[in-house]
């Protein structure tokens, strides 16, 4: 799966390289795409008009399930909780929101940092949100109740994305400051 600046997210097979399935999103820019984790679903976001940022598509026929509302600047990352239920956004506007599924309604709203959110990911055990930011800093969230876990953990330069190990016992940052 990939997002592109040409207006597309395209399904690839990774055996061939051949294109599966082109999604013409409507986005001026796609900066993210990613499967629902069974994979019957895709989540893209980036630039779009007025409220549009967030496109969720059929991952067999490409047509367009829902748009979900709430932001008015570019989405930047997306992710999936882990049994589906919750897409998960970050955006240049300094949030992140969670998404409902059943009625593609947002759920919420967590703020927190004071600049881009450019990268998010759920622990193996869905129990915490991790967020990056170039703000320097990387926040924990208890993805229950949205609230912060500790203080923010700090870089010397932006974060641009992180990783938790297979277990949830590590999570990997990476940052401009190599």
């Amino acid at each position: 799966m990939s997002g592109s600046w040409d207006r597309t997210a395209r399904v690839w097979d990774v055996e061939t390289g051949n294109t599966i399935l082109e999604i013409n999103t409507g986005l001026r820019h796609v900066c993210t795409a990613t499967f629902l984790p069974d994979s019957t679903l895709i989540a893209t976001g980036g630039d779009g008009s007025e409220d549009e940022q967030i496109k969720i598509w059929d991952a067999d026929t490409g047509k367009l399930v829902a748009i979900l509302k709430g932001y008015t600047q570019g989405v930047i990352c997306l992710a999936w909780a882990a049994d589906g239920t919750t897409p998960i956004s970050g955006s240049s506007y300094c949030t992140i929101r969670t998404w409902n599924t059943s009625t593609w309604q947002q759920l919420a709203v967590l703020m927190g940092h004071s600049d881009a959110v450019f990268g998010i990911a759920i622990s193996p055990n869905g129990r915490i949100l991790a967020s990056a930011s170039y703000d320097n800093t990387t926040q924990l969230w208890n993805f229950k109740n949205g609230q912060p876990i500790g203080l923010p953990l700090q870089h010397p330069d932006q974060v641009n994305c992180m990783s938790f190990s297979t277990d949830g016992t590590l999570l990997a940052t990476g940052s401009d400051d190599t």
